[in-house]
């Protein structure tokens, strides 16, 4: 069978280099039928382990990010097979609902379904707060999906808000300390108030965040600010309710 491989091989019009791997290739096969069967074991078995392992990084990764801000604050990571994976809270109240809910590795939409009958947001949300979810990740064909699984799971509701972020404003907001909906908000007010900054907004609701944005683009002054100016501190209230 060698010989008559050999011959064949031979008789291609081929590159040199083009042979010789070939060669080496086949000569590679012949020494591994000859080694014991102890070392095909144990390829067989490293096989079995790096599959596992990318197997577990290929479930576990998140993919995308869900924000979901009210005051509570956290994070949903979503794998690529839209499953949670990860529950990460960006404030106290965040981390007191995230420990009541078992949200892992359920359908990010049986996720959102669990946040949604929640008394920590149903009762916000029946209260006047302002609920945001915001969908970030690489992958925009799943972040398109989870954006509309999440208007659909929020429709008919009042004063929730779904919106698609971006990969880089999520690198900022962590570093921020913020989640990404809260971080958006922030961006808008610092655009009309260059002077607010992240810790002014951080223990602050959405509902009065985004009062604050209201006030500034209808001019009205903050506690302590004259009409003309003259501000003294960020001691901005303007009335705010959960």
């Amino acid at each position: 069978m060698d010989e008559r491989i050999r011959d064949a091989f031979d008789s291609i019009h081929a590159g040199e280099e083009l042979k010789e791997s070939t060669r080496a290739a086949l000569a590679n096969a012949r020494t591994r039928r000859r080694r014991p069967a102890r070392y095909l074991a144990a390829v067989a078995c490293l096989v079995l382990l790096v599959a596992g392992i990318g197997g577990y990084q290929f479930y576990f990764a998140p993919t995308s990010v869900l924000s979901i801000d009210i005051n509570p604050s956290l994070e949903l990571g979503v794998n690529r097979f839209d499953r949670v994976v990860t529950v990460q809270s960006y404030n106290e109240d965040g981390q007191a609902l995230a420990d009541t809910l078992e949200l892992k590795y359920l359908d990010y939409r049986e996720a959102l379904d669990q946040l949604l009958a929640s008394p920590d947001i149903s009762e916000r949300l029946a209260q006047g707060a302002l609920l945001s979810i915001t969908v970030a990740g690489e992958n925009e064909t799943q972040c398109g999906r989870l954006l509309a699984g999440a208007e659909a799971c929020t429709a008919g509701q009042e004063n929730v808000s779904c919106r698609h972020g971006n990969a880089e404003d999520l690198e900022q907001a962590h570093h921020a300390g913020l989640s990404l909906g809260k971080y958006q908000a922030f961006l808008e007010l610092q655009a009309l108030d260059p002077t607010v900054t992240a810790e002014d907004v951080a223990g602050l609701t959405m509902r009065q965040i985004r009062d604050w944005i209201d006030a500034l683009e209808q001019g009205v002054p903050a506690e302590g600010e004259s009409q003309t100016g003259g501000q003294s501190g960020h001691g901005h209230h303007y009335g705010w309710h959960e």
